[in-house]
């Protein structure tokens, strides 16, 4: 089976930034750890704190459309805000720092550990396309700060565009097409009307094609039913496969979770709430409830329905964010001097763009996987057939990749 996401990430507005974020990570060891070491528990710590913030958001989102699909990047959206916070100062960079959930870590250490995972998650070979990075365009007119444009360079693989700023028009489809490029056109048309004035945006990209370590026998696809919110039905494409995975129930919660690996060290973890208990386990989505997962998962045989789908998902962060208590980055008085010195500059809009498509299929130079040989044990039934939560996660960092709940395979 194959699994592919598009994402964009667009900031539009007049910017700049500094500072850094802020986990539970003390220095004070560094000296004696090498410099790899060091770097990795950063990246380890950072991927923890995305992972909560991811949570957060997720929460935010679910309260406001509880039959609607959610699908998200939280390592996007963090690593764009942070880009930024190269440039911030002051209260709108406390803001950012509470707003994504991270605390003291050194501010060399903080943008070097963004730098490792962005690093770590580019990928690209026959089983993985994974491809994750920053774009800044700045108005051809304006001088931003040297230190700030090579910060950006090295730390985020940010590609530094000038762009004419006079001809919105001409802008807004230089921007979508660099983004609809960079996400294999998964993502297009991600931005539509830029306001006058604007002078920079950041535009966040991540793309992601994987193969299931045991692929999917489209043969046994059939059509049966998924059960909405509210109790009616949509006919869906229903995959089935009978494989050793690592599957548990949570009692406490009420809810079953499943984990299924791609090759190249990326699980997708699906999290299956019975009847009536999908609002509890929104609300205990926690750091301590998904290593309570992690605990409780083991390797046993499971006949897994999984429906074929794909989803796309759309956000407001301006609005979103609001409600994690990040504001002043959107005001006309933030403190964003260091990108452009004595400019009052804000970001205008945040625009966040996911996709997600599920299907048997593995990349197109995929080889067959080989038959799995199971012990004889009595099968634990899996039927993803009503809403159900997703997260896709590299395994090594924990990183969050994407976060979503499947209400309707049929929508968007």
């Amino acid at each position: 089976m194959n699994s592919m996401v598009g994402l964009g990430l667009l900031l539009a507005g007049l910017l700049a930034v500094e500072g850094l974020l802020k986990p539970n990570f003390s220095p004070k060891n560094h000296g004696a750890m090498s410099r790899a070491q060091q770097w990795k528990a950063v990246a380890q710590e950072l991927a923890r704190r995305n992972m909560d913030f991811g949570f957060k958001l997720y929460k935010k989102m679910a309260s406001t459309g509880h039959s609607k699909n959610i699908f998200f990047s939280p390592v996007s959206i963090s690593t764009a805000f942070s880009m930024l916070c190269l440039g911030a100062q002051e209260s709108t960079l406390a803001e950012i720092k509470n707003g994504l959930n991270f605390g003291n870590i050194p501010e060399k250490d903080l943008h070097e550990g963004f730098h490792d995972l962005i690093c770590r998650l580019n990928q690209w070979n026959q089983d993985l396309k994974l491809s994750f990075g920053n774009t800044l365009f700045i108005d051809q007119r304006l001088r931003p700060m040297k230190k700030f444009l090579m910060d950006s360079k090295n730390l985020y693989n940010a590609d530094i565009i000038p762009t004419n700023f006079q001809n919105l028009k001409n802008t807004e489809k230089q921007i979508n097409d660099y983004i609809s490029q960079k996400t294999q056109g998964k993502i297009d048309n991600l931005i539509k009307n830029i306001d006058p004035g604007t002078v920079m945006v950041l535009g966040n990209y991540i793309f992601f094609q994987a193969t299931w370590q045991h692929e999917f026998d489209p043969k046994l696809t059939k059509q049966e039913d998924f059960t909405l919110d509210g109790n009616k039905t949509v006919k869906v494409p229903m995959m089935f496969r009978a494989g050793m995975y690592k599957v548990g129930r949570d009692d406490q919660l009420g809810c079953t979770v499943l984990e299924m690996p791609y090759k190249n060290s990326f699980t997708a973890t699906f999290i299956l709430p019975e009847e009536g208990k999908k609002e509890q386990v929104e609300k205990a989505l926690r750091l301590d409830t998904f290593y309570r997962w992690k605990k409780l998962v083991k390797q046993r045989v499971v006949d897994v329905y999984l429906p074929r789908f794909s989803i796309t998902g759309t956000y407001n962060l301006k609005k979103t964010l609001s409600h994690l208590g990040i504001t002043k980055i959107f005001e006309e008085h933030d403190d964003l001097t260091k990108i452009i010195p004595n400019r009052s500059l804000k970001v205008g809009e945040a625009v966040h763009k996911a996709k997600l498509k599920m299907d048997e299929k593995g990349t197109e130079a995929a080889a067959a996987s080989g038959m799995q040989t199971l012990p004889m044990e009595m099968p634990l039934n899996f039927k993803l057939n009503r809403s159900f939560l997703l997260m896709i996660t590299e395994d090594a960092t924990r990183t969050v990749i994407f976060m979503g709940k499947i209400a309707n395979p049929s929508g968007t």
